[in-house]
């Protein structure tokens, strides 16, 4: 499991360090792709073939389907580490998620994020202000806060 948040930078040839306490739970290799909300979502390669199997179960005759599946897979690439325990994120990526030189690398579970820093920040601020209203509409267990 994923869990955290942490501060890197991007170098000028585009590599960051994957924070070592994700680097076991990803593995030698994992793929990463284009996330929802400006992010890049990063997946083991378990959890990317699970993720592969649930998206080709959607019904391609769906526009909605289609779209989704387009964008989620044309911009996946697997990774694999370097000796320096850094990872080269392909340019296409870097431009979607504004990721300049500040990065934020969050665990959410079974996947890791990388984030700009100020999209961040500014996804973390909206979001704090309504946590407590979307929780009551999407949780139904207690979560003994």
């Amino acid at each position: 499991m994923f869990m955290g948040e942490h501060q890197h930078t991007i170098d000028s040839k585009g590599r960051m360090i994957i924070p070592a306490r994700f680097r076991e739970g990803l593995g030698e290799r994992f793929v990463m792709t284009k996330g929802l909300d400006s992010c890049l979502f990063v997946y083991p390669m378990e959890e990317w073939t699970e993720l592969e199997q649930k998206m080709r179960s959607l019904p391609f005759t769906r526009k909605d389907a289609r779209a989704f599946v387009r964008f989620f897979f044309s911009g996946a690439c697997e990774c694999e580490l370097d000796k320096q325990g850094r990872i080269l994120i392909p340019n296409n990526l870097r431009e979607y998620a504004k990721l300049e030189k500040e990065v934020v690398v969050i665990g959410v579970s079974s996947r890791v994020e990388i984030w700009s820093k100020a999209e961040w920040e500014s996804y973390n601020k909206n979001a704090s202000d309504s946590v407590e209203e979307i929780a009551e509409k999407i949780v139904d267990f207690d979560l003994g806060f």
